[in-house]
């Protein structure tokens, strides 16, 4: 029964600098893996690029890589890219990004069962004629068949899921929010040791049935630093980012020297945030 899956929001943070056909597989991967376990049903993919507070070496602005994200998913129909990360003044830690995106479901399903006890009647005259035609709304607030708000999982590489034992890098509460309340959906290559990461961190052992762990068979090992390095070089980045991104990046001249420069010596935000904060350090 269709109706019985879980649907999944499945949200991606990171620097997209630039977005590349590996981003884009992760959530084709991941999509694969819930429809196959017959529990679940994909409804959407979101692509949240960071803002340019992040302050990450060579993150060129926030503005330009959300454009070539949208220009990468413009033929996807279930893949779109959200700026609201990108537009805040401040880098926002990731939990935040989730909550916003759960939020923003929550509400969307209010307004969907509201919409959806009115009757719909095509003629306005006969509308008034029906009795208690408000009434259905209190009905289906009370009945226990409001389907559940899809859940939002976020989606990453094992670099990320590694880069939680990075001291000062994450809060340890905000750690465990996130594969507690949210979800993991980890995408590892074929051998990479990512159990074995789950298995040393009692948080992330706690909550491993809210880690959902999917082979790359087929392995994909392009970076955005390597596409910004052989840019940088004047190599082809032809067939490792979709065509319409390189267009844009030779359009704008991208990636250069200098633009790699870019925060040179700069402390990353969370690292800035955090150090001063005792209780993240030690993350795992």
């Amino acid at each position: 029964d269709p109706d019985r899956k879980t649907e999944v929001v499945l949200l991606a943070c990171g620097s997209f600098n630039p977005i590349t056909n590996m981003h884009l597989r992760l959530f084709e991967l991941a999509k694969d893996y819930f429809h196959e376990t017959g529990k679940y049903k994909v409804i959407k993919g979101i692509i949240s690029p960071v803002g340019d507070a992040y302050k990450k070496k060579g993150l060129i602005s926030a503005n330009h890589r959300v454009t070539m994200a949208k220009l990468a998913t413009k033929n996807s129909d279930w893949v779109e890219v959200d700026d609201w990360e990108s537009c805040q003044s401040e880098w926002l830690e990731t939990l935040k990004v989730l909550r916003y995106h759960h939020q923003k479901l929550l509400s969307a399903d209010v307004t969907n069962s509201l919409q959806d006890a009115v009757p719909i009647t095509k003629l306005g005259r006969k509308r008034k004629q029906e009795p208690n035609r408000h009434e259905p709304i209190k009905k289906k607030n009370q009945s226990p068949v409001v389907k559940s708000v899809p859940q939002v999982k976020l989606l990453c590489g094992s670099d990320m899921l590694e880069s939680f034992g990075v001291p000062n890098l994450w809060k340890l509460e905000d750690i465990t929010e996130i594969v507690e309340k949210h979800g993991l959906v980890c995408i590892s290559r074929a051998g990479n040791n990512v159990q074995k990461f789950i298995y040393e961190s009692d948080i992330l052992w706690r909550h491993k049935n809210n880690i959902h762990l999917v082979e790359e068979w087929i392995t994909n090992d392009i970076s955005s630093t390597k596409i910004r390095r052989a840019l940088r070089r004047g190599q082809s980045i032809r067939y490792l980012v979709p065509d319409v991104v390189r267009a844009y990046i030779e359009k704008n001249r991208l990636y250069s020297a200098e633009s790699e420069d870019r925060n040179a010596g700069v402390v990353l935000a969370p690292l800035q945030k955090h150090a001063s904060d005792p209780k993240s350090s030690q993350a795992l």
